[in-house]
């Protein structure tokens, strides 16, 4: 299924080129054309998802074991120091493409980036208070 006012979809199908890393039935691996390192990719089902609520469960699966596939093989391809996977969901969150993708951004010792969040200071009773909202029934 392709949505197709989706740009990622029209990626994925080869109806704009990408600088392809990997490609198989289901997924597509592609260069991002605004990185934040070098080696910065995109893992794209060919099956137009939304977001990670809208993704099968099987598809996630596969995508992340896919993900630890390249990761790897970039890692030791392109020497990296460590690496971020990111996945974003909505706008608030900073999806900006409304098709599922997670980024595997290589990092680099003093490469510059900042990929993160100023950690909050909840207390013991707010924690518990998240912790029940989310397990109890």
């Amino acid at each position: 299924m392709m949505d197709e006012s989706c740009i990622f979809c029209k990626i994925a199908a080869g109806e704009i080129p990408s600088k392809t890393l990997y490609e198989d039935e289901e997924f597509k691996v592609i260069l991002d054309l605004g990185p934040a390192t070098k080696g910065h990719a995109l893992i794209l089902p060919k099956n137009h998802y939304r977001d990670l609520f809208d993704l099968p469960e099987e598809e996630a699966q596969k995508a992340m074991i896919l993900t630890k596939k390249m990761a790897l093989r970039m890692r030791e391809r392109l020497a990296c120091d460590g690496f971020n996977l990111v996945q974003n969901n909505e706008e608030v969150a900073g999806q900006t493409v409304f098709h599922f993708h997670i980024h595997l951004i290589p990092r680099y010792e003093g490469d510059g980036q900042v990929i993160g969040w100023k950690p909050g200071k909840p207390g013991d009773a707010e924690l518990e208070e998240i912790r029940k909202l989310i397990v109890e029934e």
